[in-house]
């Protein structure tokens, strides 16, 4: 079992943790179970929440291959699989206890299953063919490691199901850029954070892979910072969506149609926070934390570093402790909610 640690613990223990877990997750997949992946054509990945979000990367990277991946809310999967057209099953649940994606397995019986988890045993592990942990790495309740930890091993699992020989090493050098982009985001935040953390809501936009950074940060400005957050689409933002702007922070992940995008919101006079790895010059309402260049899994652990460090800014800016969570919710993990989530206290909440 994985213990907890806190959330900014977490942010200090991510570098040196997203290098072990690449290295574990690689020695789990180069085992005879693993060859069985290979060749699959119809893959489905569910998850709940944040792993839900996680899951558009996969996705992504398997479609570049021509292989027919799709992502579900694992709370979709209703009696008998009814519906879904798949030859693997791919499940996402950081503690292998989300009550939806052990639920999906049951019914998914008849498909090759696989769960890639941190914490093991678990239920979900129980159920599955071929479990692919993360080698269960202490994390923080509003995930720090846990998250960017499956992205990592969700990208190396793509790279096996589509057969692709890696060109270079994604995760050599990714404590080293982990900590570079933490340093640069503190840098950028330094001069806008009492303004964003006075907005009354956040966008955060991006498209194809960033939607798992886009994802992930909604949840995490709302369960850390307890802003009103909604992820879009870069092209269904275009369509309608971003007329709502105003005292909202716009968070934009991209190189292409995105730096027009956040170059308008902000000459429209509206916070603007681009993460780019294009060279875009800051103005009055657009700060820009440019990103190394990166293959996408890295990159995306790189954008969800930006979102890590602006959640726990905007919480500190207002006075939020982080490991405040409001609500327990008995009915989403099976085994119902284990105190020890709530057993960390962040010092703000100590001192109080």
């Amino acid at each position: 079992m994985s213990s907890r640690i806190t959330f900014r613990d977490g942010q200090e223990r991510q570098p040196q943790a997203l290098q072990e877990i690449a290295a574990h997750v690689r020695e789990q997949l180069a085992g005879p179970h693993a060859t069985r992946l290979r060749g699959a054509r119809r893959p489905l990945f569910l998850g709940i929440g944040a792993s839900y979000a996680a899951l558009a990367l996969p996705v992504e990277l398997l479609r570049e291959q021509d292989v027919a991946a799709q992502r579900a809310l694992a709370s979709e999967v209703g009696p008998a699989g009814r519906g879904f057209d798949t030859d693997l099953l791919v499940g996402v649940s950081q503690g292998g206890r989300s009550l939806e994606t052990i639920a999906a397995f049951r019914e998914l019986a008849a498909v090759p299953r696989v769960a890639v988890l941190n914490v093991a045993p678990s239920p979900l592990a129980d159920l599955a063919d071929l479990g692919v942990g993360l080698g269960n790495q202490p994390d923080s309740y509003a995930s720090t490691i846990g998250f960017t930890g499956t992205i990592v091993a969700l990208d190396l699992l793509a790279e096996l199901i589509a057969a692709r020989p890696a060109a270079a090493d994604p995760w050599r050098d990714i404590a080293a850029q982990v900590t570079g982009v933490r340093t640069t985001t503190l840098d950028v935040l330094a001069s806008v954070r009492e303004r964003a953390a006075g907005c009354v809501a956040a966008d955060i936009v991006g498209s194809g892979a960033s939607r798992a950074s886009a994802e992930e940060g909604a949840l995490l400005l709302r369960e850390v910072t307890r802003m009103p957050a909604a992820a879009s689409a870069t092209r269904n933002y275009l369509h309608g969506e971003m007329e709502s702007a105003g005292r909202t922070l716009h968070v934009i992940f991209g190189d292409g149609r995105e730096v027009e995008l956040a170059r308008s919101l902000s000459g429209a006079g509206h916070l603007t926070l681009l993460v780019t790895g294009t060279a875009v010059e800051p103005a009055a309402d657009l700060a820009v934390v440019p990103l190394p260049e990166a293959a996408t899994g890295a990159r995306i652990v790189l954008e969800t570093v930006v979102l890590q460090e602006l959640a726990a800014t905007l919480a500190d800016e207002r006075g939020i402790a982080i490991e405040s969570f409001v609500f327990a919710n008995d009915d989403t993990k099976e085994g119902g909610v284990d105190p020890a989530d709530f057993a960390i206290a962040s010092p703000r909440a100590q001192g109080r």
